[in-house]
């Protein structure tokens, strides 16, 4: 009897709930993310995104100033979200 090897596409569904389950997302701004998950200034500061309190974040996304900044947006958003699942489970 020949066993069956898991096809490429197993893992897509995990990958796909896990990004159904972030709460912090590539397109949404630099201020949404603060004013909705506050938790998330110290990790934009840790990665030396310092754009808090600037005008510009009401309006650019997390990926347009960690990109500007010369930061990993996929790492950054990733803490990002760590943090706030740290919160939650507070």
């Amino acid at each position: 009897m020949a066993t069956k090897k898991p096809s490429k596409n197993a893992a897509k569904p995990q990958k796909a709930a896990a990004k159904a389950t972030q709460k912090i997302t590539p397109g949404m701004t630099l201020g949404e993310a603060i004013q909705q998950y506050p938790e998330t200034a110290e990790v934009m500061f840790k990665h030396g995104l310092h754009c808090i309190g600037c005008h510009i974040s009401a309006f650019e996304t997390i990926e347009q100033g960690a990109t500007a900044h010369g930061i990993d947006p996929k790492k950054l958003i990733q803490d990002m979200n760590k943090a706030v699942e740290k919160k939650r489970k507070k």
